[in-house]
């Protein structure tokens, strides 16, 4: 497998990418062997502008795949269980629960109630999909395994993961990826192993150095594949081999 995966990016968001740039970035990202990537829902409607996106520009999925899900910041939206007749998904995400903003609701309890309620839809949607998940967590782990720990069978990865070597043990222990993007590049956070470690952009956010303050795009994954082989004292190819390999072994991607 000789090229990269963006396992988690937006590029596919108007908000971010203007129409007549994003099929130009797409191409610059194959152009640096990023030869798939997966467009990232967050709530119903986004998940869906992913999938048609996706499909209208490589109806084969060669290069584009699309995930369905509602971020949990996102659960006071009106949503209803999906039927994916028309295409289905690669993964349920990006989900789980993020606490970061609480002090800014009127009611905290009641947010978190929504959230985790929500969370558990997500996980019997991709149990009833047989789906790997693709979690947002942020300052919840504590919770995130509470509820995870009820659904043992869920296979997925972390994304972003901003916490401590401590909750990585956890995280790793019940067998998850984890997805490292350009965040890594400028800061401390623990590195789980190779084996274990999925390549993203989280485009248009956190751009990795050298790019860091600009609009983030998955043409940068080779960047923080370099940065990452570095830390691991590997070489680049290892990490894209590995990297490549552990997305198909979650996302049952078709060997092309």
């Amino acid at each position: 497998m000789d090229y990269f995966i963006d396992s988690h990016c937006h590029m596919h968001d108007e908000e971010f990418f203007a129409p007549h740039e994003r099929d130009i970035l797409i191409q610059r990202a194959y152009d640096c062997n990023v030869k798939k990537m997966i467009l990232i829902g967050t709530d119903d409607k986004d998940s869906f502008e992913a999938r048609d996106f996706a499909m209208s520009r490589d109806g084969k999925h060669e290069r584009l795949f699309w995930s369905y899900g509602i971020h949990p910041n996102e659960w006071q939206k009106e949503r209803e269980e999906p039927d994916f007749k028309i295409d289905m998904p690669v993964a349920i995400g990006e989900v789980g629960l993020d606490y970061h903003f609480l002090d800014e609701v009127d009611d905290p309890e009641e947010d978190k109630k929504e959230q985790k309620k929500l969370f558990v839809e997500m996980i019997e949607l991709a149990e009833k999909y047989d789906l790997p998940l693709i979690f947002h967590v942020r300052e919840a782990f504590d919770d995130f395994f509470e509820i995870i720990d009820q659904h043992p069978t869920v296979r997925g990865v972390v994304h972003s993961f901003t916490d401590s070597k401590k909750t990585l043990k956890k995280v790793l222990e019940r067998g998850f990826y984890v997805g490292v993007n350009g965040l890594a590049t400028y800061s401390t956070l623990p590195l789980p192993p190779l084996d274990k470690i999925l390549l993203e952009t989280d485009a248009p956010f956190l751009a990795p150095i050298p790019h860091r303050g600009e609009q983030n795009e998955s043409s940068y994954i080779p960047d923080i594949a370099k940065w990452l082989a570095e830390k691991l004292n590997v070489s680049v190819d290892e990490v894209m081999q590995k990297t490549t390999e552990n997305c198909f072994d979650l996302f049952k991607f078709q060997s092309r």
